[in-house]
Protein backbone atom coordinates (compact mmCIF):
# COMPACT_ATOMS: atom_id res chain seq x y z
CA UNK A 1 0.00 0.00 0.00
CA UNK A 2 1.35 3.41 -0.72
CA UNK A 3 2.77 5.78 1.93
CA UNK A 4 -0.22 8.41 0.69
CA UNK A 5 -2.84 6.09 0.92
CA UNK A 6 -1.45 5.21 4.58
CA UNK A 7 -1.53 8.56 5.82
CA UNK A 8 -4.92 9.33 4.13
CA UNK A 9 -6.50 5.99 6.39
CA UNK A 10 -5.36 7.18 9.48
CA UNK A 11 -6.15 10.53 9.20
CA UNK A 12 -9.88 9.53 8.22
CA UNK A 13 -9.79 6.96 11.13
CA UNK A 14 -8.16 9.61 13.47
CA UNK A 15 -11.30 11.95 12.62
CA UNK A 16 -14.06 9.55 12.51
CA UNK A 17 -12.40 8.21 16.19
CA UNK A 18 -13.00 12.30 17.05
CA UNK A 19 -16.72 12.86 16.19
CA UNK A 20 -17.33 9.13 18.11
CA UNK A 21 -15.69 11.01 21.15
CA UNK A 22 -17.87 14.19 20.65
CA UNK A 23 -21.13 12.14 20.26
CA UNK A 24 -20.34 9.61 22.76
CA UNK A 25 -19.53 12.64 25.54
CA UNK A 26 -22.93 14.62 24.01
CA UNK A 27 -24.86 11.31 24.74
CA UNK A 28 -23.50 11.40 28.32
CA UNK A 29 -24.15 15.10 28.86
CA UNK A 30 -27.50 14.74 27.56
CA UNK A 31 -28.46 11.40 29.46
CA UNK A 32 -31.44 10.90 27.24
CA UNK A 33 -31.75 8.50 24.66
CA UNK A 34 -34.68 9.86 23.18
CA UNK A 35 -32.44 12.78 22.10
CA UNK A 36 -29.50 11.68 21.51
CA UNK A 37 -28.49 7.96 21.98
CA UNK A 38 -25.60 6.50 22.94
CA UNK A 39 -22.96 5.19 19.37
CA UNK A 40 -23.31 1.80 20.84
CA UNK A 41 -27.08 2.04 20.65
CA UNK A 42 -26.83 3.35 17.58
CA UNK A 43 -24.29 0.55 15.87
CA UNK A 44 -27.01 -2.24 17.91
CA UNK A 45 -29.97 -0.51 15.89
CA UNK A 46 -27.78 -1.16 12.62
CA UNK A 47 -27.28 -4.58 13.18
CA UNK A 48 -30.89 -5.27 13.81
CA UNK A 49 -31.75 -3.41 10.42
CA UNK A 50 -29.16 -5.58 8.90
CA UNK A 51 -30.91 -9.09 9.84
CA UNK A 52 -34.56 -7.97 8.29
CA UNK A 53 -35.05 -8.78 4.65
CA UNK A 54 -37.26 -5.19 4.85
CA UNK A 55 -34.00 -3.23 5.40
CA UNK A 56 -32.21 -4.27 2.57
CA UNK A 57 -34.71 -3.99 -0.31
CA UNK A 58 -34.97 -0.76 1.09
CA UNK A 59 -31.54 0.19 0.55
CA UNK A 60 -31.66 -1.20 -2.83
CA UNK A 61 -35.39 0.13 -4.06
CA UNK A 62 -33.90 3.52 -2.71
CA UNK A 63 -30.92 2.90 -4.35
CA UNK A 64 -32.52 2.58 -7.66
CA UNK A 65 -35.14 4.93 -7.63
CA UNK A 66 -32.44 7.84 -6.76
CA UNK A 67 -29.96 6.41 -9.51
CA UNK A 68 -32.47 6.44 -12.35
CA UNK A 69 -33.61 10.08 -11.44
CA UNK A 70 -29.99 10.96 -11.83
CA UNK A 71 -29.30 9.16 -15.39
CA UNK A 72 -32.41 10.89 -16.22
CA UNK A 73 -31.47 14.34 -15.08
CA UNK A 74 -28.13 13.70 -16.50
CA UNK A 75 -29.00 12.89 -19.86
CA UNK A 76 -31.55 15.74 -20.31
CA UNK A 77 -29.47 17.96 -18.52
CA UNK A 78 -27.14 17.20 -21.29
CA UNK A 79 -29.67 17.50 -24.40
CA UNK A 80 -30.95 20.31 -23.28
CA UNK A 81 -27.91 22.42 -22.69
CA UNK A 82 -26.86 21.41 -26.20
CA UNK A 83 -30.00 22.80 -27.84
CA UNK A 84 -30.10 25.94 -25.73
CA UNK A 85 -26.65 26.53 -26.72
CA UNK A 86 -27.61 26.03 -30.39
CA UNK A 87 -31.04 27.75 -30.36
CA UNK A 88 -31.82 30.95 -28.80
CA UNK A 89 -35.75 30.24 -28.92
CA UNK A 90 -35.17 27.04 -27.00
CA UNK A 91 -33.32 28.98 -24.29
CA UNK A 92 -35.68 31.77 -23.83
CA UNK A 93 -38.80 29.29 -23.44
CA UNK A 94 -36.61 26.51 -20.95
CA UNK A 95 -34.55 28.86 -19.37
CA UNK A 96 -37.52 30.48 -16.62
CA UNK A 97 -37.93 26.78 -15.95
CA UNK A 98 -34.66 26.40 -14.68
CA UNK A 99 -34.48 29.38 -12.90
CA UNK A 100 -38.04 28.64 -11.28
CA UNK A 101 -36.93 24.99 -10.44
CA UNK A 102 -34.04 26.15 -8.48
CA UNK A 103 -35.68 29.15 -6.37
CA UNK A 104 -38.59 26.86 -5.19
CA UNK A 105 -37.85 25.25 -2.18
CA UNK A 106 -37.89 21.20 -3.10
CA UNK A 107 -40.19 20.55 -0.15
CA UNK A 108 -42.94 22.34 -2.19
CA UNK A 109 -41.87 19.72 -5.44
CA UNK A 110 -42.10 17.27 -3.07
CA UNK A 111 -45.51 17.79 -2.07
CA UNK A 112 -46.88 18.99 -5.16
CA UNK A 113 -45.10 15.90 -7.15
CA UNK A 114 -47.39 13.85 -4.37
CA UNK A 115 -50.42 15.29 -5.86
CA UNK A 116 -49.89 14.07 -9.59
CA UNK A 117 -47.13 11.26 -9.19
CA UNK A 118 -47.31 7.73 -7.28
CA UNK A 119 -45.67 7.49 -4.15
CA UNK A 120 -43.25 5.04 -5.48
CA UNK A 121 -42.15 7.00 -8.73
CA UNK A 122 -42.06 10.93 -6.72
CA UNK A 123 -38.07 10.24 -5.33
CA UNK A 124 -37.30 9.64 -8.96
CA UNK A 125 -39.18 12.65 -9.91
CA UNK A 126 -37.64 15.11 -7.38
CA UNK A 127 -33.74 13.57 -8.53
CA UNK A 128 -34.31 14.21 -11.68
CA UNK A 129 -35.46 17.76 -10.87
CA UNK A 130 -32.65 18.57 -8.74
CA UNK A 131 -29.94 17.19 -10.95
CA UNK A 132 -31.51 18.60 -14.13
CA UNK A 133 -30.64 22.63 -13.56
CA UNK A 134 -26.80 21.68 -12.04
CA UNK A 135 -26.10 19.48 -15.46
CA UNK A 136 -27.63 21.67 -17.70
CA UNK A 137 -25.98 25.07 -16.64
CA UNK A 138 -22.47 23.35 -16.17
CA UNK A 139 -22.67 21.88 -19.59
CA UNK A 140 -24.34 24.72 -21.56
CA UNK A 141 -21.51 27.13 -19.58
CA UNK A 142 -18.58 24.48 -20.81
CA UNK A 143 -20.06 24.92 -24.63
CA UNK A 144 -20.32 28.80 -24.43
CA UNK A 145 -16.44 28.79 -23.07
CA UNK A 146 -14.82 26.55 -25.59
CA UNK A 147 -11.93 28.36 -27.16
CA UNK A 148 -13.22 29.84 -30.39
CA UNK A 149 -9.50 29.88 -32.07
CA UNK A 150 -9.54 26.24 -32.06
CA UNK A 151 -13.37 25.52 -33.90
CA UNK A 152 -11.79 28.04 -36.39
CA UNK A 153 -8.66 26.09 -36.78
CA UNK A 154 -10.37 23.08 -37.08
CA UNK A 155 -12.49 24.80 -39.97
CA UNK A 156 -9.35 25.82 -41.77
CA UNK A 157 -7.60 22.46 -41.44
CA UNK A 158 -11.15 20.84 -42.86
CA UNK A 159 -11.55 18.66 -39.38
CA UNK A 160 -14.75 16.40 -39.65
CA UNK A 161 -16.97 17.72 -37.12
CA UNK A 162 -17.03 14.26 -35.15
CA UNK A 163 -13.51 14.99 -34.32
CA UNK A 164 -14.18 18.25 -33.32
CA UNK A 165 -16.42 17.20 -30.95
CA UNK A 166 -14.25 14.61 -29.28
CA UNK A 167 -10.95 16.16 -29.93
CA UNK A 168 -12.48 20.07 -29.27
CA UNK A 169 -15.38 20.16 -27.49
CA UNK A 170 -16.02 17.10 -24.66
CA UNK A 171 -12.27 17.93 -23.32
CA UNK A 172 -13.48 21.59 -22.81
CA UNK A 173 -16.76 20.65 -21.72
CA UNK A 174 -15.88 17.52 -19.59
CA UNK A 175 -14.11 18.98 -16.44
CA UNK A 176 -17.04 21.40 -15.65
CA UNK A 177 -19.86 18.42 -16.55
CA UNK A 178 -17.52 15.98 -14.02
CA UNK A 179 -17.48 18.57 -11.12
CA UNK A 180 -21.44 18.99 -11.99
CA UNK A 181 -22.43 15.37 -11.93
CA UNK A 182 -20.29 14.59 -8.56
CA UNK A 183 -22.61 17.71 -6.25
CA UNK A 184 -26.02 16.64 -8.57
CA UNK A 185 -25.38 13.47 -7.31
CA UNK A 186 -25.49 14.48 -3.18
CA UNK A 187 -28.41 16.49 -4.53
CA UNK A 188 -30.26 13.73 -6.18
CA UNK A 189 -29.48 11.96 -2.83
CA UNK A 190 -30.55 13.77 -0.26
CA UNK A 191 -33.93 15.38 -2.04
CA UNK A 192 -34.79 11.53 -3.25
CA UNK A 193 -34.76 10.39 0.54
CA UNK A 194 -36.45 13.53 1.85
CA UNK A 195 -39.03 12.72 -1.38
CA UNK A 196 -39.27 9.38 0.42
CA UNK A 197 -39.52 10.57 4.21
CA UNK A 198 -42.79 12.97 2.88
CA UNK A 199 -44.24 10.24 0.91
CA UNK A 200 -43.46 7.03 2.15
CA UNK A 201 -43.29 4.71 -0.74
CA UNK A 202 -43.05 0.68 0.21
CA UNK A 203 -39.42 -0.43 0.55
CA UNK A 204 -37.92 2.91 1.09
CA UNK A 205 -35.17 4.23 3.28
CA UNK A 206 -37.34 7.16 3.39
CA UNK A 207 -40.19 4.94 5.27
CA UNK A 208 -37.97 3.28 7.37
CA UNK A 209 -36.83 6.61 8.72
CA UNK A 210 -40.53 8.19 9.24
CA UNK A 211 -41.49 5.13 11.24
CA UNK A 212 -38.56 5.45 13.42
CA UNK A 213 -39.16 8.93 14.08
CA UNK A 214 -42.74 7.64 14.60
CA UNK A 215 -42.37 5.06 16.98
CA UNK A 216 -39.59 7.69 19.08
CA UNK A 217 -36.67 4.81 17.97
CA UNK A 218 -33.95 7.45 17.95
CA UNK A 219 -30.75 4.76 17.74
CA UNK A 220 -32.63 3.52 14.65
CA UNK A 221 -33.07 7.05 13.50
CA UNK A 222 -29.17 7.64 13.98
CA UNK A 223 -28.67 4.39 12.38
CA UNK A 224 -30.87 4.72 9.59
CA UNK A 225 -28.99 8.19 8.66
CA UNK A 226 -25.67 7.18 9.14
CA UNK A 227 -26.64 4.42 6.28
CA UNK A 228 -27.81 7.14 4.08
CA UNK A 229 -24.54 9.24 4.28
CA UNK A 230 -22.66 6.40 3.65
CA UNK A 231 -24.08 5.43 0.25
CA UNK A 232 -24.46 8.98 -0.79
CA UNK A 233 -20.46 8.68 -0.21
CA UNK A 234 -19.75 5.64 -1.64
CA UNK A 235 -21.73 6.58 -4.93
CA UNK A 236 -19.92 9.93 -4.92
CA UNK A 237 -16.54 8.17 -4.38
CA UNK A 238 -18.03 5.32 -7.11
CA UNK A 239 -18.90 8.57 -9.88
CA UNK A 240 -15.21 10.18 -8.89
CA UNK A 241 -13.39 7.34 -9.84
CA UNK A 242 -15.62 6.71 -12.99
CA UNK A 243 -14.58 10.09 -13.98
CA UNK A 244 -11.31 9.74 -13.21
CA UNK A 245 -10.91 6.69 -15.17
CA UNK A 246 -12.85 8.32 -18.85
CA UNK A 247 -10.30 11.41 -17.96
CA UNK A 248 -6.90 9.35 -18.41
CA UNK A 249 -8.82 7.97 -21.32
Amino acid sequence: MKQSNVKKILKWTAVSLLWLAIWQLSAAAVGQELLIPYPKAAFFAFLELCETADFWLAVLFSMLRIIVGYLLGVTVGVIGAVLSSRFAVFKAVFSPVLHLVRAVPVASFIILAFVWIKSAYISVFISFLMVLPMIWSSVESGIENIDRQYLEMAEIYRISPLKILIKIKIPFIMPSFIAAAVSALGFAWKSGVAAEVICRPASSLGRLLQDAKLYLETPRVFALTAVVAVLSLLLEIAVKRLARRFLND
